[in-house]
């Protein structure tokens, strides 16, 4: 007799990630976005944790930490239906899935930036939401793909902002000489 652990790997067989599978935003609770993070790994989902590395001061030594990106918040991609949706709500620390009326899609285009941004080797971090402002894709470099609002401080300093609309929330890393185009 399959236990229910075996029945939601089975169903997670079917309907695992792949490129067409949606992304949705958990929300969990303060400080537990690790463990739920290793909970659904455990139970064979695709998840994007995106984490932040910070240099602090601790104890007169100087200590790599890894913070969450998006503190509270983490990327599921599956296919809900509502045993699916009842094991993921399920987990020690989850609040809920971000949604009007239940689970909305993240874009793939926000979670594909967000992955490369992460991915590369240049610095990133948090950033303010930016509602406004004329979206660019990078066409070359490390970042290429990458969409986002173009902010410029200076001439030669300019800051790709990649946000997450659900959420609203936002992560930034610096161009260096790469083309940028409009997007729409």
């Amino acid at each position: 007799m399959a236990t229910l652990h075996d029945r939601f790997a089975q169903e997670l067989e079917v309907i695992g990630g792949n490129e067409a599978t949606p992304w949705y935003v958990v929300q969990t609770h303060g400080r537990t976005e690790g463990r739920v993070h290793l909970a659904l790994q455990r139970k064979g989902l695709e998840v994007f944790f995106p984490q932040v590395v910070i240099h602090r001061m601790r104890q007169g030594r100087k200590v790599q930490m890894h913070l969450p990106l998006f503190p509270n918040y983490l990327f599921v991609q599956t296919l809900i239906n509502p045993q699916v949706f009842h094991q993921i709500i399920k987990v020690n620390g989850v609040i809920r899935f971000l949604g009007h009326r239940g689970p909305d899609p993240v874009p793939a285009e926000q979670i594909e930036s967000i992955r490369t941004v992460v991915a590369g080797e240049r610095y990133y971090y948090p950033w303010r939401y930016l509602e406004k402002g004329k979206k660019v894709r990078v066409i070359d470099g490390p970042l290429a793909g990458v969409v986002g609002i173009l902010v410029a401080r200076k001439e030669k300093q300019r800051r790709l902002v990649v946000a997450v609309e659900m959420f609203q929330r936002s992560v930034t890393v610096d161009l260096e000489n790469e083309s940028v185009e409009r997007w729409e």
